[in-house]
């Protein structure tokens, strides 16, 4: 498949990725329909087999709903020093310890106090 342009960019969530790979049926219909026209049938099958596979491990690893795992990066946008894709790695790993959120922040170049991590630890027990 070439991508000839980009539309949008975003960060999601393995909740939200796994909403948008699941939701739309008529793309499902119209790879039923192209199954019988040759050469398209197999990049289709090629599509389905990856597809599936995204669709797997988004289900495996996903521990939120996609609206939860959002209010959960939006809650964590307004703390200080959290930037969004530091939010949507701690909305899709949900760490439940002061080390599990310190390795989080490891590339960081900066360190994050006892403060910031309880309060950080707090917004992702609200969710679970």
């Amino acid at each position: 498949m070439i991508v000839k342009d980009i539309i949008e960019e975003s960060t999601l969530t393995l909740a939200e990725a796994r909403e948008i790979l699941t939701a739309p049926r008529a793309m499902r219909e119209r790879v039923k329909k192209k199954k019988n026209e040759g050469k398209e049938a197999a990049e289709e099958d090629e599509m389905r087999f990856e597809r599936r596979k995204a669709v797997e491990n988004t289900t495996k690893f996903a521990k939120l709903g996609a609206k939860e795992s959002r209010a959960l990066v939006n809650e964590l946008l307004e703390l200080e020093k959290t930037k969004e894709e530091i939010a949507v790695r701690i909305a899709d790993l949900m760490p439940k310890s002061k080390s599990e959120v310190r390795a989080i922040y490891a590339k960081e170049r900066f360190t994050l106090t006892e403060a910031n991590i309880e309060k950080i630890l707090d917004c992702v027990a609200k969710y679970e």
